[in-house]
């Protein structure tokens, strides 16, 4: 994700945070002091960015948030990205994230601790996550037979289904890729969290 998108998207999360809190639109000033642009000429050319991705409506100066009328009371938590998987250890400090992500609490329920990753690479695409998929992570340490867990293994990171046997774990990748197989782990294995949605990146070119 260039710099660009990645502003495109804490703006996004912004304002989206602000209608819920204020239940009103941020001005273009708020907008820009919350992600550090000076010309609101930024900010417009960003809203505008944003508009051609149907992630919001900008018209005549008017930001709408989209929303599904079907659900107009859906409540959401502003979820950090915090990375690709094959790029080693989760940055999991708000701080560090590289942008914020609104999802459901429906999926991202209240009482846990959850992070985004993108995905890089295709070993478990048969398991329904692309390369480039945004995958939702209840940060956690332990994980049950068969589930898609991220793991530390040699300080890179990797999503796998988790297997116990044993003094062994074996990460087994679900890939039509003939090429990707099986790790066999022994020590050294740390689990960040467990599998709880993949959504496709909505700032994806593809």
């Amino acid at each position: 994700m260039d710099q660009k998108t990645q502003m495109d998207l804490k703006g996004l999360a912004f304002i989206r945070s602000h209608v819920r809190h204020t239940g009103r639109t941020p001005s273009l000033r708020q907008i820009g002091s919350a992600i550090g642009y000076d010309s609101p000429r930024s900010v417009q050319l960003m809203l505008e960015r944003l508009s051609k991705r149907g992630l919001l409506k900008y018209k005549d100066g008017v930001i709408k948030v989209s929303t599904k009328a079907s659900d107009p009371v859906e409540h959401t938590v502003d979820v950090p990205l915090v990375g690709s998987v094959a790029c080693g250890l989760p940055t999991l400090a708000q701080q560090d994230a590289e942008a914020w992500v609104s999802i459901s609490t429906r999926i991202a329920r209240p009482g846990h601790t959850y992070f985004l990753l993108r995905a890089d690479g295709k070993s478990m695409d048969k398991s329904g996550i692309q390369d480039g998929d945004l995958v939702l992570i209840k940060q956690q340490a332990i994980a049950d037979q068969g589930e898609r867990v991220v793991a530390l293994v040699d300080e890179s990171a990797t999503i796998k289904h988790f297997h116990r046997s044993g003094d062994h774990v074996l990460l087994k990748p679900n890939s039509s890729d003939k090429n990707c197989k099986p790790i066999v782990v022994t020590d050294d294995l740390a689990i960040q969290g467990v599998v709880v949605a993949v959504i496709p990146d909505p700032f994806s070119d593809q």
